[in-house]
């Protein structure tokens, strides 16, 4: 069995530490080698699953793919006041996403006021409100 076939095993019986270690040994961000990117990805989404946020939001400081994939795993959980302290902290994809998750529960006034709040000379959260928040 090669190293893919043990992580997709430790996977499906949600052995966290060894489908981590298998893939983080094979796995580069930003590689020339589209696998090795591939596998970075696949790390961060096992981070992410094996809810090790705080190693995801460590990694997310100098990693975009983990800042991304953290901040989807705090929407996950519904971790809104998370992401709101990210978007606060100067983490526009925070507020990206705090904003489409408030639009997509049909609360328009309060994605405008975040917006405002955080990001009010942010156009494309502006237009994230303007086209997803329509009734």
């Amino acid at each position: 069995m090669d190293w893919v076939e043990q992580t997709r095993a430790a996977e499906r019986l949600q052995q966290w530490d060894m489908a981590i270690a298998l893939v983080s040994a094979h796995a580069e961000c930003f590689s020339d080698d589209p696998d090795m990117h591939g596998n970075h990805l696949w790390h961060m989404d096992l981070l992410a699953r094996a809810e090790r946020i705080p190693e995801l939001t460590e990694r997310a400081l100098t990693d975009n793919h983990a800042r991304r994939r953290l901040n989807r795993s705090l929407r996950e959980r519904g971790m809104e006041a998370a992401l709101r302290d990210r978007a606060e902290d100067g983490d526009r994809d925070a507020l990206y996403v705090l904003v489409r998750l408030m639009c997509e529960t049909g609360r328009v006034q309060e994605a405008q006021t975040v917006v405002q709040d955080i990001g009010p000379d942010d156009q494309y959260a502006h237009q994230i409100v303007a086209r997803g928040c329509r009734p």
